[in-house]
């Protein structure tokens, strides 16, 4: 599946100029916290799949608790690969053939990786597992796109109220 990201990667631009505006911080200043903030946003998409817990035999969340989930982590993404200057037109999901519990353990070390070498391969590598990740969902291109203008539009409205 290849995920389209050029036009997303413009909107996300500008939300992550208000926020740095408004804040008084950088894009540089906020690098490490943006990659945190990645690696919690994993944590969260993975608790509300159960997928690890083992112990349970509750459901997963709604389809639309996952899509919001990931799209917190696709809009840390792509405020991640404007710092790299990333110019991809889409980003194509990685080949894994593995359980989605295996699949997130995979998404925290390249997430990992990527803060520790901060370079464009280990972001499209580490974005290329969160859409394989939607897959695994069964989640659409189009789910995908459209759940992320409606949770950039919520980050923009939070931004007006003082979030």
């Amino acid at each position: 599946m290849k995920f389209q990201i050029k036009d997303l990667r413009n909107l996300q631009e500008e939300l992550d100029a208000r926020i740095f505006t408004l804040h008084h911080v950088s894009r540089a200043s906020t690098r490490d916290d943006r990659c945190l903030a990645l690696l919690v946003e994993i944590s969260e998409l993975a608790n509300e799949t159960r997928c690890f817990k083992y112990w349970s035999q509750r459901a997963p969340s709604a389809k639309e608790v996952l899509l919001e989930e990931l799209e917190d982590s696709i809009h840390f993404l792509l405020s991640l690969g404007i710092d790299l200057k990333d110019e991809s037109e889409f980003i194509e999901s990685a080949k894994i053939d593995a359980k989605l519990n295996e699949l997130f353990l995979s998404w925290y070390a390249s997430a990992v990786k990527l803060h520790q070498e901060f370079t464009l391969g280990n972001y499209r590598a580490c974005f290329g597992i969160a859409v394989l990740i939607g897959q695994k969902l069964d989640f659409t291109n189009d789910e995908l796109r459209t759940f992320y203008l409606l949770k950039n539009q919520k980050n923009h409205q939070r931004q007006d109220t003082n979030y």
